[in-house]
């Protein structure tokens, strides 16, 4: 056997990384497993403004620096050149493959979060990358005094829409629904924004392309279901989540949807096993919260580890 750590983190969002503080502070040896970029999906966020302690907002970017170097500050170690790829349970410890190693864990965290879903749509998949996007502060520049479309009703698409708002000529947002889900603040800002058109009770059916880019967006009313044409040359997707959470599929009870069922400190169905972040199965999905969850996950990993020391 290779490498024994205390606890193994696996995903470096703002869960993971917070996790990575509160262990590390705790001496307890802990390793950050994250082999994409540090700060997880709040990196492409291009403003966040309800993280408490930024009265003006930060940049998504920005706020997961200065996380990051929070967590290496405290003492946190970070393995970001090979992945986790599997993990399993031998005693009472696990065992985590990571590339050709074995690294043991007598307590896993899980923090490996959840990607943008997709729409399932024809011209998705062709023209992804060519102005089909799932990013606006990645690729928003490039659009400037250009027409984009931002498929969602909730606060991810709302705002998106609003800071595509100050770079694009035209913003169409579209919601299946006949009114949103996003915090009314930002509606009320929307409705207010004059570059902003809304569509309501309009789903997406077919992303249009012309010369391998996007030309135009097909929607279908859900009311009459008739059809119309937007000519846009972007198309920005916020409709929701995958949970990223197959690496202990096995190991654990999952919800319908994939996110791991925990418990009030993030335990999952497996002892030793934790969840925080949007991997893991609770309502309110944001920075803060997952920050709140990756601390609660490792304060009471920790006394787990203390009485399993104490049993023994």
């Amino acid at each position: 056997m290779g490498e024994v750590v205390d606890i193994a983190i696996i995903g470096g969002g703002p869960a993971g990384l917070t996790a990575g503080i509160y262990g590390a502070r705790a001496r307890a040896k802990t390793v950050v497993f994250e082999t994409g970029l540090t700060g997880g999906q709040i990196v492409s966020a291009s403003w966040v403004e309800n993280y408490p302690g930024f009265p003006d907002g930060i940049s998504g970017q920005d706020l997961a620096d200065h996380i990051s170097l929070q967590a290496i500050n405290a003492g946190a170690e970070f393995r970001t050149l090979t992945p986790v790829e599997a993990i399993r349970v031998e005693g009472r410890d696990f065992v985590l493959a990571v590339g050709d190693d074995e690294v043991q864990a007598k307590v896993v965290i899980l923090a490996t979060g959840a990607i943008p879903r997709r729409l399932g749509i024809p011209g998705e998949a062709e023209l992804a990358g060519r102005g089909v996007s799932w990013c606006a502060t990645c690729d928003g520049p490039l659009y400037r005094d250009k027409t984009v479309a931002v498929i969602g009703g909730g606060d991810s698409a709302t705002q998106e829409a609003l800071y595509l708002a100050k770079i694009a000529k035209d913003v169409h947002l579209v919601h299946r629904r006949s009114e949103f889900r996003a915090t009314q603040c930002l509606q009320d800002r929307c409705l207010i924004e004059t570059r902003i058109d809304m569509h309501l009770s309009r789903i997406p059916v077919e992303i249009l392309g012309e010369g391998g880019k996007v030309s135009g967006l097909r929607l279908r009313s859900t009311e009459d279901g008739s059809e119309e044409i937007l000519a846009v040359d972007g198309v920005f997707e916020f409709v929701g989540i995958d949970a990223q959470s197959a690496l202990v599929a096995d190991l654990c009870a999952l919800a319908e949807q994939g996110f791991v069922k925990v418990d009030h400190n993030g335990l999952s169905s497996c002892a030793g096993l934790y969840a925080a972040g949007d991997v893991a199965d609770y309502d309110l999905k944001q920075v803060v919260t997952a920050c709140a969850r990756g601390a609660f996950a490792v304060y009471h990993a920790l006394h787990y580890l203390d009485s399993r020391d104490a049993a023994e």
